[in-house]
């Protein structure tokens, strides 16, 4: 059943960054403000210490992580196995975004194949790691990737996506600020 962990347990590192899709969670400090959770897929997780993780944030409607980590820094990633072995992970801590131009996002960034919405790094340090079973979790196979979020990024453009992002990620839903300045 669940255990927990004050670091990565070296037997969850590939598991973690095989899984095709992940969950973030974060939420503001206002009580009237919405929790968000946001799938997250593609090669775009990382370990990259015993207690950090990153992740390439693609360009989305929405910028609710971004906002949120800038306000309080909370954040959790969970991944669960739809697979033939049950299993749930969890990564609680203090999450940043590392935005184009900022110190270390060509290091964070060179980590993942270059992708075209890419719109920031999250990094996760990570406070404390707990597993549970997952045993009413189905059995599901995976068909495939899908290039539809990387198809409309190509079209985009990289003008585009300024625009996009200028127009649509500038603050979260609660007004939080999230890209801008």
């Amino acid at each position: 059943m669940g255990r927990s962990f004050p670091a990565i347990p070296d037997h969850l590192v590939s598991w973690m960054e095989e899984q095709p899709v992940f969950f973030v969670a974060s939420a503001p400090l206002g009580v009237d403000g919405h929790v968000n959770v946001s799938p997250k897929g593609g090669d775009s997780f990382r370990v990259t210490g015993p207690n950090s993780v990153a992740y390439l944030d693609f360009t989305g409607s929405g910028a609710e992580t971004i906002a949120h980590t800038r306000e309080n820094g909370r954040l959790t990633v969970m991944f669960t196995s739809f697979g033939a072995k049950p299993n749930i992970v969890r990564l609680f801590g203090r999450g940043r975004p590392v935005l184009p131009g900022d110190d270390g996002f060509d290091e964070l960034a060179g980590r993942f194949p270059p992708n075209p919405g890419t719109r920031s790094v999250v990094t996760l340090d990570v406070a404390e790691v707990t597993t549970s079973c997952g045993y009413s979790i189905p059995r599901m196979e995976l068909i495939g990737p899908r290039s539809t979020l990387d198809d409309w990024a190509e079209r985009k453009g990289p003008d585009g996506l300024a625009d996009y992002r200028r127009q649509k990620n500038q603050t979260s839903i609660d007004g939080l600020p999230a890209l801008a300045d």
